[in-house]
């Protein structure tokens, strides 16, 4: 996070990242604490000025450090065993609009082409095929 750096781990949901201090994500790392028992889970990141990253696995960094880049929008996807069984949920906090809606299973969540920060992500893992946590609409906003 802008000024703060690496934050501690969160967990169930837990904002990472921040609300209304108007600070950017700028690399993200995201795990499952027993990948052997509940799969992988992968993410890639939308950076400013470098775009999509390619997509790094449990734990790994996604993003830039020390750059002073923003991160505009994420994908997430559960591989394994907790595919099978969990739908992965996630929304941002994105510059001028707030919480956007929920995104899942790999789907953008984010800004395109607008030059927004993300500023927070909340993730949980619903039961597949379960309501999400709140609305869908709006995940992912591009220019026009």
């Amino acid at each position: 996070v802008q000024d703060y750096g690496w934050q501690a781990w969160k967990y169930n949901g837990a904002l990472s990242g921040t609300s209304g201090e108007s600070k950017r994500l700028e690399a993200i790392s995201i795990m499952t604490t027993n990948e052997t028992a509940y799969g992988r889970i992968r993410y890639k990141t939308h950076v400013q000025d470098y775009g999509w990253r390619d997509w790094s696995y449990n734990g790994a960094s996604n993003g830039t450090s020390g750059e002073s880049k923003r991160l505009e929008a994420i994908a997430i996807e559960l591989a394994g065993n907790v595919a099978t069984q969990y739908d992965v949920y996630y929304r941002v906090h994105a510059q001028d609009y707030g919480w956007l809606g929920w995104a899942k299973n790999g789907e953008n969540a984010g800004t395109a082409g607008l030059s927004k920060r993300l500023e927070g992500i909340e993730i949980v893992l619903v039961v597949k095929g379960g309501a999400a946590p709140g609305t869908t609409t709006n995940a992912y906003v591009t220019a026009q």
